[in-house]
């Protein structure tokens, strides 16, 4: 408890777009859910101004193809996406004057739909069966067909480059010289581990990096070789792949960018979780800590609180959450959150007089 009034001094500038405001996500200390002999930190990505760690992605995808005279004013973007990229990208092409179209299958969220097109962009829905290949390959097919700027996620470079230059320079700026022995993190894209690997693995050699992904859907620990097209696309389903409810995580197939974390090393352990614990993780941080955040966070945090538990004491660990909450309303994490009045609600309406609703 604090006995002193909180105040603010702004933040010593002005921003000229939405796009500035990208980054520099906080680090939060975990407080309540925490062993006593560990400290656990969040970095929360929810804090982006499309409220999800894929904007860092996207602007980067956006800003590039213009250095490199790849897009052209006015040209139509579309990408894949399940749903965090193509909010980042409409937030971007909304900013910019690009239209954009997105191709997602018709399993994911509907509020990822409303937001997108809230935003601007056109979302092409793909049927659930043919899971994330089939909304990749309807990207690609109206890309060709159209000319339109294909933002290939899964494959640019432009991905991992902005987490190395950006996510993984603010964790070595958050923590200085202090300890930090451990940072968790999923992957879609893999863009944020393959980022924060090469910062980390030469500036940071002794943090450990631990890797996770769907107990059902474990496509890295199956061993199974990705096939791929020529350029590093994907070239059919991985059959690893089960369908999962930590949505952003581990489409059917692993991505280029995800590859050169694999192929490079870049983290130490890869720990499976199961979709129901992240759920119940992602409900207890809201309940006992105030954080909200989607499956993606509450999985993540779900490793990290296993992790936890056999840490050394005095260890220090730094969990990725990927996005916020609202955009799982239709999702089993909200399954059981009731619209209406419970008993106990209802108990304590009519515990005074006035106005009863019957």
């Amino acid at each position: 408890m604090t006995g002193k009034l909180r105040t603010t001094s702004g933040r010593g500038r002005l921003y000229e777009s939405v796009l500035d405001t990208i980054g520099d996500t906080p680090v939060i200390r975990i407080n309540s859910l925490a062993p006593d002999h560990v400290t656990v930190y969040v970095k929360a990505e929810a804090f982006n101004p499309g409220a999800s760690v894929k904007d860092r992605l996207a602007v980067n995808i956006i800003e590039a193809a213009e250095r490199e005279g790849k897009l052209k004013p006015g040209q139509t973007v579309v990408e894949a996406t399940s749903g965090n990229t193509g909010i980042g990208l409409a937030m971007v092409c909304a900013a910019k004057g690009y239209p954009l179209v997105i191709t997602m299958a018709d399993s994911f969220s509907v509020e990822r739909r409303r937001l997108m097109r809230m935003l601007g962009a056109k979302v092409v829905l793909t049927p659930r069966a043919q899971k994330g290949f089939g909304m990749y390959q309807k990207a690609a097919e109206l890309a060709e067909k159209h000319g339109w700027f294909l933002a290939s996620q899964f494959e640019t470079s432009a991905n991992a480059e902005i987490h190395e230059a950006t996510t993984a320079r603010e964790i070595l700026g958050d923590f200085g010289d202090g300890r930090l022995d451990y940072v968790v993190t999923g992957y879609g894209t893999g863009g944020t581990v393959s980022g924060i690997g090469r910062v980390l693995r030469k500036e940071r050699p002794d943090t450990k990096i631990i890797l996770s992904e769907p107990a059902n859907a474990a496509l890295i620990a199956s061993g199974t070789a990705q096939e791929r097209t020529p350029d590093g696309a994907p070239a059919a389903s991985h059959p690893a792949f089960e369908p999962h409810p930590i949505q952003g995580w581990t489409p059917d197939f692993i991505p280029l960018v995800l590859q050169e974390a694999v192929d490079g090393k870049y983290y130490d352990d890869l720990i499976p979780v199961a979709g129901p614990d992240g759920i119940a993780w992602s409900r207890k941080l809201a309940q006992k800590e105030g954080i909200f955040t989607g499956i993606s966070g509450g999985s993540t945090f779900a490793v990290s609180m296993k992790i936890a538990e056999t840490a050394e004491p005095g260890s220090v660990i730094l969990c990725m959450l990927p996005d916020t909450g609202e955009r799982y309303l239709s999702t089993p994490l909200f399954e059981g959150i009731p619209e209406d009045m419970d008993d106990e609600e209802r108990e304590i309406m009519r515990s005074t007089p006035g106005y009863h609703m019957e």
